[in-house]
């Protein structure tokens, strides 16, 4: 069973896929929200996808995966583990850490200039 969550973020949707009850994909949706609407992060897309295995004899039978694109980075999180809120709580743990990274990184322009002897400029730009 593929379902859609109606509710939609800053352009971040929340899908799911087997056996997922609403309870965990609230949670799941609070969650995400907190991370990807804090302030001073760039605009933020994309897909969040929570999945329960139907083999009952998985250790870890629920995984999620993120994949967003923050400004102009893209950032892909993966979580498995034993129930929906602990991928969850793991998720979120991961995507904090991945869209820090990805806000504060300095690939706009602030490169380190070449040395002199490899035909740099004498002035930092």
């Amino acid at each position: 069973m593929t379902s859609d969550d109606a509710q939609v973020t800053p352009t971040v949707r929340l899908r799911s896929d087997g056996a997922v009850d609403e309870g965990t994909l609230a949670y799941a949706r609070t969650r995400i929200d907190a991370v990807v609407g804090r302030p001073g992060l760039p605009a933020v897309s994309g897909e969040v996808r929570i999945v329960r295995a139907a083999a009952h004899h998985a250790d870890r039978p629920w995984s999620a995966t993120a994949d967003l694109h923050v400004g102009t980075r893209q950032v892909v999180v993966v979580a498995e583990d034993a129930t929906g809120h602990e991928v969850v709580d793991q998720l979120q743990d991961r995507l904090r850490r991945q869209t820090d990274k990805a806000a504060h990184a300095w690939d706009t322009g602030h490169r380190t200039t070449a040395p002199p002897w490899r035909g740099g400029d004498q002035r930092p730009v």
